[in-house]
């Protein structure tokens, strides 16, 4: 009898691998088997197919044995975004549409009971994939899903609210059938969707609103210049978290490609909006967190919040309070800025690339040091509160700063602090500088590249070798110092490293209080 196929994609990480689902119709019992390595909500897609069919008035062939394959039979298979595929094909097997004009057309969408189209996840991932790869093809959505997928520049997409919509394109030319449909809920419900003219200039809240902290604020300026990783040591309330919220808006203006592979990672978990496109995100996941929540698995594997804050922040409030499992689980990702998620089966990576912001009180109370309120903690449980995180975990944080209580009189009188924009223009013309010289900001300076960068005049060479003698320093912990001296000679507008920014960089890598 009728074979037909069509044209959609899988998601497994952010590639998203084609499947061809093929449909075919032959005389027997009556029957509707699905096949494929398809997960449960797939499966369902038989009654949700059924209903739609009837429900917008279109045939289904009750009467015949339907078998529906998603090819690649290997690859894992989710969610309800091959109901609208399955539902051409068998239009298309049963001769209600025009076989061969779904050539060249990729289809997704999940189908209500009454044929209306509800957007699926990670259409924007499937743009992308078709733009990286040079796929000329159609890609026909939900008309929100369309939407999301139509930032992806260069491609060609479509967007319909109803089955009825995407049906009416099918028909053969010169058939009677379009007559015989029935009247569409929406004539609008079929168009080319394009891009927005004119985005929304992304909007952060002001470090102005900060009162005080100038040593906070000037490590944070550093961490935005040179892509460093930053925590923050101090009592309850000292403006920790405040101070984090506001990171996102140092940093440059996002480019394209990197707003491109931020809003697909979105949009694997349903969380894209069109709204946030181009602002870069932050991500402040609980510290009950698990590590698969933090970094991402399950099956098939999702996205964890460090690939959510990918070309933004990850800020890790209560950080020691973290579970050891999932704390360690940042340590590849910090220094590569993907993640591989490795099971039996399968395995998927996903792009996590993001600055790190975290803070911490110095000791269970909180109060250790403060000047207002005594510390009522032992020795001993101050020092298995810091032991929480290890010494390779604090190795790859670049900048560790105390932030101290503000006083009430400062709090109350003192003016606006320097703006977000005045302190984000200096961050950008440091960065550029790096980019210029290598390619790319501080942080990811690895191996020779850093004795060719981060340039010392003697004096300041001097200075190094002495600080990382006296304070026990790692490899890794030296070459972090450097970095962070590359960034502020950066910032000063220096070609060499000079004494003054490495003693900056020294007094940013100091290790906790302790107890006293």
């Amino acid at each position: 009898m009728g074979l037909s196929l069509v044209q959609s994609r899988a998601l497994l990480g952010l590639e998203a691998a084609s499947v061809t689902v093929e449909v075919h119709l032959a005389n027997g019992l009556p029957s509707f088997t699905l096949v494929g390595l398809v997960e449960t909500e797939v499966k369902e897609a038989r009654e949700r197919v059924r209903s739609a069919l009837q429900n917008a008035g279109l045939e289904f062939p009750n009467n015949k044995r339907i078998t529906v394959n998603l090819a690649p039979a290997d690859l894992p298979k989710d969610s309800g975004r091959f109901d609208l595929p399955i539902a051409l094909g068998i239009l298309a097997a049963s001769g209600q549409i025009d076989n061969a004009r779904l050539a060249g057309h990729e289809f997704a969408g999940e189908l209500s009971l009454s044929g209306e189209l509800r957007p699926v996840r990670g259409a924007l991932a499937m743009a992308l994939a078709l733009h990286t790869r040079g796929v000329a093809t159609r890609l026909v959505l939900p008309l929100e899903s369309a939407q999301e997928a139509a930032l992806v520049p260069g491609g060609e997409v479509y967007g319909a609210k109803h089955l009825l919509d995407v049906v009416r394109q099918f028909i053969a030319e010169g058939s009677d059938a379009a007559s015989q449909l029935p009247e569409s809920p929406d004539d609008s419900g079929w168009a080319r969707v394009q891009a927005a003219p004119g985005a929304i200039p992304p909007q952060y809240a002001d470090l102005s609103e900060v009162k005080g902290h100038a040593g906070a604020k000037r490590a944070l300026e550093i961490a935005a210049a040179g892509g460093h990783s930053l925590l923050m040591v101090g009592e309850p309330g000292s403006g920790k978290s405040m101070l984090a919220q506001r990171f996102a808006g140092l940093l440059p203006a996002m480019h394209i490609d990197e707003a491109l592979e931020s809003a697909a990672v979105a949009s694997l978990g349903g969380r894209f909006a069109t709204e946030r496109w181009m602002s870069r995100p932050t991500c402040s996941p609980h510290h009950t967190s698990s590590a698969v929540a933090l970094v991402g698995g399950g099956s098939p594997p999702r996205p964890g919040e460090i690939s959510r804050a990918h070309h933004g922040v990850l800020f890790l409030d209560e950080f020691p309070e973290f579970a050891r499992s999932a704390l360690e689980a940042l340590r590849e990702p910090l220094e590569t800025g993907t993640i591989t998620i490795a099971r039996a089966a399968r395995r998927a990576e996903f792009p996590a690339r993001f600055q790190l912001i975290a803070a911490m009180n110095p000791c269970p109370c909180g109060y250790l040091g403060s000047s207002s309120r005594p510390c009522r903690c032992t020795p001993d449980q101050v020092s298995r509160y810091q032991g929480k995180l290890s010494g390779p975990l604090l190795d790859r944080i670049d900048l560790h700063i105390e932030v101290p209580a503000v006083s009430a009189q400062l709090l109350l009188e003192a003016p606006p602090g320097e703006s977000t924009d005045s302190i984000r223009t200096r961050v950008v013309d440091a960065r550029e500088r790096a980019i210029r010289r290598q390619g790319h900001a501080n942080q990811s300076l690895q191996g020779s590249a850093i004795d060719r960068h981060a340039v010392l005049d003697d004096a300041a060479r001097k200075f190094m070798f002495n600080a990382a003698n006296k304070l026990g320093w790692s490899a890794r912990s030296t070459h972090r110092a450097l970095k962070v001296a590359r960034t502020i000679a950066d910032l000063a507008g220096a070609d060499a490293v000079q004494a003054a920014h490495v003693a900056e960089a020294v007094q940013y890598r100091r290790a906790l209080r302790g107890a006293k």
